[in-house]
């Protein structure tokens, strides 16, 4: 592991994590369905929201509770106790954002698995979010709202004559007579606020632009646009226009034979509103400026570490592969995450990257079973902490792995999804889920278990933790095993 510079930030503790909420955890011997799995996780920039989508087509929205109830903390700070201020969160509300579809001219069924979640501008009081399957992405709009109920009143009396003269001042004629006694059989409409709720509303739907799958939509920092991105194509939209893109990146060769690379990955910096940084099947990073051409068939900057060993095999390309990129908050890095290796790398520095960490190293010997039963092809995300000093990905058997990147940091941690997540054990494997269509692949295999020792420890290959995130501004992880979403915090005290 060769650690990244980080200016004079000094080295810093080793994090202990522990263990702070879960939702939807099952119960023991509770079979998972497969709609539930959890596909997709994003902390919103505020880090006050937190979305999930599944399989299913669902996207579950979650808020921050601790800090808001004033009374509790003025009471803490009287007994000099300490405010906890890590984040807690709860159920705020869900929607249906993907329904299953048929594509009729290409006899394709689509599914309504949510691939990505990405958090937009707030305003006025609203969240927006954008929501993708594999063709379609969606702009919704969540606010809360009073529901009105209309009731109905007799008018039977002088005293409810005037009653409903007062009723009519907020509508009804107000300068109506009533005889004496009144109108036994009129009955005037009042609306009155009932409750308030979270209503949902897709205000764009933006379909019809990919012929593959999309496996990444980005967010521009300048609030008006975004990519969406398959495996040969980058699109860019505009929020407000949903029946119009442009093409900018398309790597699609005249003859589909002399394809030898697709985009995995795809991500727009930070800061910068016309650059952005696209991912290969091998293993190359490419940074791209909007501003050089309409079609950005050039790069500014390629990233790409060089094999020297000289040991190529079959699987070399394959483990290669990018499954997943992110922008640091500082906008100089670019952290990456390949089967093997999490990988962060330094905008100035193209060669090789600044610092590379083991994750599944213990694995290079059984890469042949790993592909009969299509593990090879997991495609596990990766995060970097807001503050740039840690890194953070997902492996099998449900554990994830934190690593420091300052210079002369020595911290690892393997941590598991789990109450106790210091503890290391093989859960009870659940039904293996399907692996996404792989253009390198001619034909799909049965996924079966397998099993494996590393560190004196076992792993199942059927239970596998490719969702997670980091909270923007709290060590603070999200991450997602099958339906489960586990919620840790850290402090910075070395751990016992």
């Amino acid at each position: 592991m060769t650690p990244v510079s980080n200016g004079d930030v000094g080295i810093p503790p080793s994090l202990e994590w522990k263990f702070s909420q879960v939702f939807g955890e099952r119960a023991a011997g509770e079979e998972v369905q497969e709609v539930d799995i959890i596909s997709a996780i994003e902390f919103d920039k505020t880090g006050e929201h937190l979305a999930t989508g599944d399989r299913g087509g669902r996207v579950v929205l979650f808020e921050r509770t601790d800090g808001k109830d004033h009374t509790i903390r003025k009471d803490l700070e009287k007994k000099d106790y300490l405010v906890s201020r890590q984040p807690e969160f709860r159920y705020k509300t869900e929607f249906q954002s993907h329904e299953p579809e048929f594509d009729y001219l290409k006899s394709l069924e689509i599914e309504e698995k949510i691939n990505k979640v990405r958090w937009c501008q707030t305003a006025n009081g609203a969240l927006f979010l954008l929501s993708t399957n594999d063709k379609t992405v969606k702009y919704w709009k969540v606010q809360e709202k009073k529901i009105k109920k209309i009731c109905e009143m007799n008018i039977d009396s002088p005293d409810t004559a005037s009653n409903g003269r007062s009723a009519g001042q907020n509508g009804a004629a107000s300068d109506f007579v009533f005889p004496p006694g009144g109108f036994p059989s009129l009955r005037l409409p009042l609306i009155v606020g009932h409750e308030t709720n979270l209503v949902p509303r897709c205000r764009r739907v933006y379909a019809h632009a990919h012929d593959y799958h999309i496996n990444s939509i980005s967010n521009n920092s300048d609030g008006e646009t975004f990519i969406s991105a398959d495996d040969l194509r980058i699109n860019l939209w505009n929020l407000e226009i949903c029946n119009q893109s442009f093409n900018i990146v398309d790597v699609k060769p005249v003859n589909m034979e002399d394809l030898t690379e697709v985009i995995t990955s795809a991500e727009f910096h930070p800061t910068h509103c016309n650059t952005l940084a696209y991912s290969s099947s091998k293993g190359t990073i490419r940074l791209i400026d909007m501003r050089q051409s309409a079609l950005c068939d050039t790069h500014a900057k390629i990233f790409e570490e060089h094999d020297t060993s000289g040991s190529r095999s079959f699987f070399t390309e394959i483990i290669a592969s990018i499954s997943d990129i992110k922008f640091g908050n500082d906008g100089r890095h670019i952290l990456s995450r390949d089967y093997m290796t999490l990988k962060l790398w330094d905008l100035n520095m193209e060669s090789s990257p600044v610092a590379t960490f083991q994750v599944h190293e213990y694995l290079r010997p059984k890469l042949c079973d790993l592909y009969e039963n299509d593990s090879i092809f997991d495609k596990f995300e990766c995060c970097i902490s807001g503050d740039g000093l840690r890194v953070a990905t997902g492996s099998y058997s449900n554990l994830f792995r934190v690593f420091g990147c300052v210079p002369g940091s020595t911290e690892a941690r393997t941590l598991e999804a789990s109450k106790n997540p210091s503890r290391r054990q093989v859960q009870t494997p659940s039904k293996p889920s399907r692996s996404f269509t792989n253009l390198a692949r001619s034909r799909r295999r049965g996924a079966e278990n397998l099993n494996g020792d590393a560190n004196g420890g076992s792993y199942d290959f059927s239970t596998k933790l490719l969702h997670l995130a980091w909270h923007p501004t709290s060590n603070a992880l999200a991450c997602a095993a099958a339906n489960s979403l586990y919620m840790y915090n850290a402090d910075d005290t070395p751990p016992e």
